[in-house]
């Protein structure tokens, strides 16, 4: 471990952030996956090939609870339910897991995609999942058959699902540059349409519901974009945007100063704090170890910082050249 100070300056007041840096190992394929998730119980996440570890934010102790046992698929998404210790696992050749983390025991196998599930987000015990084929499967995870809807609106891969705040909407972002906002209806059939189909210039991968407001949405332009843009899902028009100049990796929301932050790709690889909703750029954080994009996880009222770096490898799985930030703010 490696300890940091963050010397952070907002609205006059100066605060020291400590940075924890932790080694692992990830995938190059990385960008169009969700590998961490930090729940209401602070219990981090982060799936490294095969493997999910999980990192308790209160004894600072990390545990392997999950693992495929397997060489041939690895984990590509990781998703906690809102309330309690279960957790979705998604695996490179197309399956759901659901996982009660506290006996470190598998509760079920949900099958059905045929590929990469790469994004899952949950609404009660509905747990909708992502692939790179461009579909999306509701589950409702307490009944045998399992598979209940079906989103069928994107050509290529679905890289981010949220639900929002008040579980009434559901926005996917895909690497077609497609976001689109579908109804609370688990039951749908591939023929459903979205109520909101809104084009980017390139991949909707950092998106984020407003806490406070639930029908507004932030999302971020991937490489050939750059452009932070704020949504008033209802209408489908913009409320405000900014050119950030970079590729958004990420983006969520502060709920105690109402500001968004992003994590960002090239040039500079930094973070930054964007007061809401004029979208003016109030703060700049740099780390030394910021020389790949940066990715963020919120919960409650701590903030998670974590960096990855792009990997030029051209192998499917795990590399051996990664890096890992976590810090907390509380």
């Amino acid at each position: 471990q490696h300890q940091r100070t963050w010397k952070y300056c907002l609205d006059c007041i100066i605060k020291n952030y400590p940075l924890t840096c932790l080694l692992v190992i990830l995938t190059n394929f990385l960008l169009d996956l969700n590998i961490l998730d930090w729940n209401q119980e602070n219990l981090i996440a982060v799936a490294l090939g095969s493997a999910a570890h999980i990192w308790n934010g209160e004894t600072h102790r990390s545990t392997e609870t999950v693992n495929l046992n397997s060489n041939l698929k690895y984990i590509s998404s990781v998703a906690w339910i809102k309330e309690g210790t279960y957790l979705a696992v998604g695996t490179s050749d197309g399956e759901v897991q659901l996982w009660d983390i506290e006996t470190k025991k598998r509760l079920r196998n949900m099958f059905g995609h045929l590929s990469v599930v790469g994004a899952m987000s949950w609404n009660h015990y509905i747990l909708s999942s992502g692939s790179r084929l461009g579909l999306i499967h509701h589950h409702d995870v307490r009944i045998s058959q399992h598979h209940v809807g079906t989103l069928c609106h994107n050509k290529q891969s679905i890289c981010s699902l949220k639900w929002s705040t008040n579980n009434k909407l559901l926005a996917s972002g895909s690497s077609d540059g497609l976001l689109n906002i579908w109804p609370n209806d688990p039951g749908a059939t591939v023929h459903c349409k979205p109520l909101k189909a809104i084009p980017h210039a390139s991949a909707v991968k950092a998106m984020n519901w407003c806490p406070w407001q639930s029908e507004i949405l932030a999302t971020g332009g991937g490489m050939k974009d750059g452009f932070l843009r704020i949504w008033d899902v209802s209408t489908g028009k913009i409320i405000e945007t900014t050119d950030t100049k970079s590729q958004i990796c990420s983006l969520f929301w502060l709920p105690k100063t109402n500001e968004l932050m992003s994590g960002q790709g090239l040039p500079k690889n930094q973070m930054k704090i964007w007061k809401y909703p004029t979208l003016t750029n109030s703060t700049d954080l740099y780390g030394k170890y910021f020389s790949k994009p940066v990715f963020i996880s919120l919960v409650a009222l701590s903030l998670a910082l974590y960096m990855v770096p792009t990997i030029s490898s051209s192998s499917v799985g795990p590399t051996n050249s990664c890096f890992n930030i976590v810090s907390k703010i509380s």
